[in-house]
């Protein structure tokens, strides 16, 4: 039987970050989960699962959320929580809206990563899931468009490969997911894929995660992605 893991997913108030908690809570292991607004996230709070305030385009959030976790091992670490939407073409497009989304959707995932890796060495996986998308894989860009997400996921796609390179003598697992078109707020009520159907596919992936994997872009059945 499979030894029950603590878990730590950001944006866990709606969509796939909810369903990731939902279906970890069921299944027995630990979660921690974080909302920009705890206060409004009414389905988070009826999970079993601890519901902390985190907001990722502040450092000083990041630094008190940390804090909290002082000396509690941490296994997996989901990065889910990101912004991001169609936007305008490039002669309307806002840099302010660009450096928004590096900033949550890249360097809040790093810098939340870097304040919890005295937790994740305590953990018993060292696994850190960053969660991406097709849009962020440059070979596939054909269509253009959505410059401020996939510039960032982009981003974060490279940052995953240098924090695998570095930490995997530390027996680290560091993967980016695609988790697919899913019904989301940004992929919208047309998208095939509910958010449980895309979480428990990832979740396959995650339970057989192995060293060798780190570095690795993948679909949410195992797939590789291109980068």
């Amino acid at each position: 039987m499979k030894q029950p893991s603590t878990y730590l997913v950001t944006g866990g108030n709606r969509g796939i970050g909810l369903a990731f908690a939902r279906k970890l809570s069921e299944r027995g292991d630990s979660v921690v989960a974080t909302a920009r607004h705890p206060e409004k996230a009414r389905e988070l709070a009826k999970l079993s699962v601890r519901m902390e305030p985190l907001e990722l385009a502040d450092d000083g959030s990041i630094g008190q959320f940390a804090r909290g976790l002082a000396g509690e091992p941490v296994d997996v670490l989901i990065n889910n929580a990101g912004v991001g939407e169609a936007g305008p073409g490039l002669a309307r497009l806002s840099m302010r809206d660009l450096e928004h989304a590096y900033r949550v959707n890249a360097v809040g995932a790093v810098a939340l990563t870097q304040a919890l890796l005295a937790n994740l060495r305590a953990g018993r996986r060292r696994v850190v899931v960053n969660l991406s998308s097709g849009l962020g894989s440059i070979s596939r860009n054909q269509e253009g468009g959505w410059y401020a997400y996939r510039a960032s996921k982009a981003a974060l796609n490279q940052l995953t490969r240098t924090m695998a390179a570095e930490l995997r003598n530390e027996g680290f697992i560091f993967v980016v997911l695609c988790p697919g078109w899913v019904q989301t707020d940004m992929g919208g009520k047309g998208a095939p894929l509910s958010p449980e159907e895309s979480v428990e596919a990832m979740l396959r992936v995650i339970d057989r995660l192995k060293p060798s994997d780190t570095g690795r872009f993948f679909d949410r059945r195992g797939k590789e992605v291109p980068w």
